[in-house]
């Protein structure tokens, strides 16, 4: 076990560090992809290999699912500092305009008298919440989540 094999879930020990890591047998590599990614297998049993991904989740997946060995490479990707407005245009990011500095027609945060601050919870320029809303609609696989992301706080 090198790190850059790759290799069935079933065939690694457990503890290894991977990446690149499939969701369905043969469907292809879709969690810890990008710089610096990876996640641990800790755990197996019954078919399914259980994976601590970067965000903390723990997910059950088959066992016949590819992985590959290791962290992807460059984790010094996410600290680089781009200096200037003008490398972030070359890369096709347009201006960041808040919404509070908009007008009451481009956006639900707009218009006002002097400096306001909005006056409703933040919602993006077509009025959906934007912090703190649910994104996830797959039902089906809620089963493989073994435990969330999420960490419940004591009172």
């Amino acid at each position: 076990v090198q790190p850059g094999t790759a290799m069935p879930l079933r065939s690694m020990p457990v503890g290894t560090i991977i990446h690149n890591i499939e969701m369905k047998p043969g469907q292809g590599a879709q969690s810890a992809r990008s710089a610096g990614a990876y996640a641990q297998l800790v755990g197996r049993d019954q078919g399914y290999a259980q994976i601590r991904l970067g965000s903390g989740e723990l997910r059950m997946v088959l066992d016949g699912c590819i992985a590959t060995v290791g962290a992807v490479s460059n984790p010094d990707h996410m600290n680089q500092n781009l200096g200037k407005a003008g490398r972030k245009r070359h890369m096709g990011w347009r201006p960041h305009v808040r919404g509070v500095a908009m007008n009451p027609i481009d956006h639900p945060h707009g218009g006002g008298e002097g400096r306001t601050s909005g006056g409703r919870t933040p919602v993006t320029p077509w009025g959906k919440d934007t912090k703190g809303t649910r994104t996830r609609k797959n039902k089906a696989t809620d089963k493989y989540i073994i435990r969330t992301r999420h960490v419940k706080k004591a009172r």
